[in-house]
């Protein structure tokens, strides 16, 4: 498994990444990349991805049904549209969408506006595919959270799929972090900064921005050899 995905510093756009014309409808173009998908996940989920707007550039509103999905602001500023309402984003808003809600994303800034994005199966969805049986619940509102504020959110009583926890961590050079669990495989992104990745038999030296991921039960270990900010993403395994 290629558990690092690298992109070069500034510009922060993702590396070999695709050029989407009128996303969701919206005139323009959008940058687009997938660094994981379901092919490489033991979550439910079905894809840890990241996307560049240019300055006035718009991610249409579209109305999600079969997925729960975050985006995260990464840098940038924006308007964020949920149910046809404009929210003012920048670095460390986090919005969860839940199936039901409609959202989209406009850049108001003068300079890229970048964002991740992580989209999972509801278990309806996933019952669906495994030709099993679960009872749907009604649709639970999206939120709207910033980080800066609350470094950690937990999505139970909002989202209902594999995703659970969504959590920024800031480290001074020469701190390090424990990440990785038993039942849960962690997507996380080095957003500044860099350091060290240290699994049981292998290190890597990386450098924002870089997106990672610790498969379920491997421990590993981030030292920051500068100051960072990572944003860590939890994603329950099946039977967890």
């Amino acid at each position: 498994m290629n558990i690092l995905t690298k992109v070069p510093p500034r510009p922060r756009t993702p590396t070999g990444h695709a050029t989407v014309l009128g996303v969701h409808g919206a005139a323009g173009t959008t940058g687009w990349k997938a660094f994981y998908t379901r092919r490489e996940l033991e979550s439910a989920t079905e894809a840890v991805e990241w996307a560049t707007l240019p300055p006035g550039g718009v991610s249409g509103e579209h109305r999600h049904t079969r997925t729960e999905e975050i985006y995260l602001i990464l840098d940038g500023a924006g308007e964020f549209f949920l149910n046809g309402t404009a929210h003012q984003v920048s670095p460390g808003t986090l919005a969860l969408t839940t199936p039901g809600n409609t959202h989209g994303l406009r850049n108001t800034g003068s300079t890229t506006l970048n964002w991740w994005v992580i989209e999972t199966l509801t278990p309806h969805t996933q019952s669906h595919l495994e030709g099993t049986v679960h009872t749907e619940r009604p649709p639970m509102p999206a939120r709207i959270h910033d980080l800066h504020a609350t470094p950690r959110v937990e999505t139970q009583g909002t989202f209902d799929g594999p995703l659970a926890a969504i959590e920024r961590h800031t480290l001074a050079a020469g701190n390090s972090l424990n990440l990785g669990k038993p039942g849960a495989e962690i997507a996380g992104f080095l957003n500044t900064g860099s350091a060290t990745l240290s699994f049981a038999d292998t290190t890597a030296t990386i450098d924002a921005p870089t997106s990672f991921l610790v498969p379920n039960g491997s421990p590993a270990a981030l030292a920051a050899t500068s100051d960072v900010e990572l944003f860590a993403v939890e994603l329950r395994t099946p039977g967890s």
